[in-house]
This record gives structure tokens, sequence and C-alpha cells, in this order.
């Protein structure tokens, strides 16, 4: 990596932990003590929504995945989606996969509201598995936070429809120190 590209890199982990107060904000249920971040990417994407029958047999939306971009900067440098389980989507386990090879998946570990109701919680990963040797290398957990949308509104009428609503967020990568 350049020094002016790992200067780039410092400076918007920089700014997704410090100048948007993520650090001093940061809810104590999605904290990582003893750990340090290692990278910050945001993803610009959408929470995609399918109309199920829910225990009590009414029809409610039920988050099935996301599809995002990962950027570093104006570059995009990654995917981020949920994992495929018996030709099936694993909406409990969540991946992120960067343009080096390197990617990770991870199942939610905690939760914390996000700063309006039409924002996606602020959520804590556990990584269960991860392959390649670059930036994500290493990783243990992974945080989302500073939601921006993905919330679904308005009922759902007939099973099997799909809705897409647009979200963005920060994805911070932790290391073990």
């Amino acid at each position: 990596m350049t020094m002016k590209r790992a200067l780039y890199r410092s400076l918007v982990l920089a700014s997704v932990l410090h100048g948007s107060s993520a650090l001093a904000g940061m809810p104590d249920e999605i904290g990582v003590p003893g750990e340090i971040p290692g990278a910050a990417l945001r993803a610009e994407g959408a929470q995609i929504y399918e109309c199920q029958l829910d225990a009590a047999n009414r029809l409610v939306w039920q988050a099935r995945e996301p599809a995002a971009t990962l950027m570093d900067g104006d570059n995009s440098v990654g995917h981020h989606y949920a994992a495929l389980r018996w030709e099936a989507v694993d909406a409990r386990t969540l991946v992120w996969e960067h343009k080096d090879g390197s990617s990770v998946k991870a199942r939610i570990v905690a939760r914390a509201a996000g700063r309006t109701e039409d924002d996606l919680p602020w959520l804590k990963f556990g990584v269960i598995t991860q392959s390649g040797n670059g930036l994500l290398y290493g990783v243990t957990h992974v945080q989302r936070i500073n939601t921006q949308g993905g919330v679904v509104r308005g009922p759902c009428s007939q099973a099997g429809t799909f809705r897409s609503v647009p979200y963005s967020a920060d994805y911070v990568f932790w290391r073990a120190e």
C-alpha cells in the first residue's frame, strides 16, 4: 500500500470514528472493548425485505438481505450481502468481501437503535469465518454504525413479494490488539 493510500485510509477511519462522534456516542451494547479498529468502509445499497407470514399468521415485512457496495472514499472496493445456505439466503449470516480477496462472514451479536426510526439499527457482528490475507485479515468483529435509511414502511399484502429500501452505513472492522 502506498503511503498516500495508507494516509487516506487513516483519515477515512478517523473521520468515521471521531468526526462523526461515533466513539464518543457509541452505545455500550455494540462496543468492542480490548480491540482496535483496523479499517472502516462506507456501504451504499439496499436492505431487501420479503413479505412473509409471522408466528401469528400475519403478513409482515421480514429482513431478507443487504445488497451493498463497499466504498473507500470514492472507490468501490467490495460487496456486502447475506450468505447462502443450502441454496437459500441465510439472513443471520452476512458477508463482507473486499476486492483484494479477503472476506469475513459474521453473525449479529448485539444491536442498538439507529438515530431515527427510519434508520437501520447499529449492530455488532462476531466473525465466524474469514479468508484471504488482505484488508479484512484478522478481523474479529464488525460494527455497523451511522446508518441512514433502510427501514421498510407500509403494509405487505402478498406473501413472497419483495421490497428494496435504500440505506447507507459505515462498517468498522475490528481486530484483537
